[in-house]
């Protein structure tokens, strides 16, 4: 059964204004970063996405645990961080559409923390804001059915996949599947499942700006829930993402050098045979000679095999 909410035009042209944005994050090769803003960018996502939940850890202190130093702090927002970290760097290995993965990463993210991490709630549970319940979640029984609804809207529908990852992000929290750990799972969620199309959001610190509207974020959160749908949700979402993204091309406008091309030449060529022709189209901005130039220099790198000499000359990647 399809969630319920509305296509508004304000959701329209942010789909739109991603989709364009998206498009020049390609046309730059923006959409991997280089490992030092991987490993910056990741940190910050880490930090903020605690911070919501209440954790002290600045980013300095996370990359401290992360090179494995001493951090003094409280004993839980260490095991919070370090529980991220491990959480983030597997990424690639969980299937957004599938539940038990989703229990798998909430068993690592909360391990240590609760006792019954990686399970889905049976018990009855409410958000409670100061004197006043903000959220009532579903019954305790419903929550596996809940959640495989979701997982098969998330699976099934022709929706588009910027659309159907805020409305799993508004949904899940709904739900509140597990007894806690619920916000940091949904954020971390929904980049899993806009990764699987744009692998720029692996390493777009979306959660830093959701961080600094943190009020607006909750807020909205509680306007979906009283209107019955995830309507003012998507359009808030679409909005993060967006500025996620302009941050990205605004601050990433630099010039590739033939180290950088090469890489991410091999990303998408893999083991396969090339020519130059090919290279040349991956990079339309660069010039023939230049072209040569960065094959020369990986070949002499030891990084590509050449075969042949001259218009028959191939190549492939070690």
């Amino acid at each position: 059964m399809k969630p319920p909410y509305t296509i508004t035009d304000k959701i329209l042209h942010s789909v739109v204004a991603v989709s364009e944005k998206i498009g020049a994050v390609n046309i730059s090769h923006l959409y991997k970063p280089a490992t030092e803003l991987r490993k910056k960018n990741r940190i910050k996502t880490i930090q903020s996405s605690l911070e919501i939940e209440g954790n002290t850890l600045t980013e300095e202190q996370i990359t401290a645990l992360l090179e494995n130093k001493r951090v003094i702090a409280p004993k839980k927002d260490i095991i919070e961080v370090k529980n991220a970290i491990k959480v983030y760097a597997q990424l690639q290995k969980f299937n957004p559409y599938q539940l038990k993965d989703l229990e798998r990463a909430h068993a690592i993210l909360m391990n240590g923390l609760i006792d019954n991490a990686g399970k889905l709630r049976t018990k009855n549970v409410g958000i409670v804001k100061g004197s006043q319940v903000k959220h009532l979640a579903p019954n305790g029984t419903m929550v596996r059915g809940l959640m495989k609804d979701l997982f098969a809207y998330l699976k099934n529908s022709k929706e588009l996949l910027l659309i159907k990852s805020c409305v799993f992000h508004y949904e899940f929290e709904f739900i509140h599947p597990f007894i806690d750990g619920n916000g940091r799972m949904g954020r971390l969620w929904q980049t899993l499942i806009l990764m699987q199309q744009y692998p720029v959001f692996e390493f777009l610190p979306v959660e830093h700006l959701i961080k600094q509207r943190q009020k607006t974020y909750y807020a909205k959160l509680s306007e979906a829930d009283s209107k019955g749908n995830s309507t003012p949700f998507i359009e808030f979402m679409l909005d993060i993402i967006s500025e996620a993204l302009d941050e990205l091309l605004q601050s990433q406008n630099k010039t590739l050098y033939a180290e950088d091309r090469i890489q991410l030449f091999k990303e998408k060529i893999g083991k396969n045979k090339f020519v130059r022709k090919d290279y040349l189209q991956a990079f339309k901005h660069i010039s023939a000679p230049t072209a040569s130039r960065d094959l020369k220099w990986a070949t002499e790198q030891n990084i590509i095999i050449k075969f042949g000499e001259q218009r028959l000359t191939e190549y492939r990647f070690k």
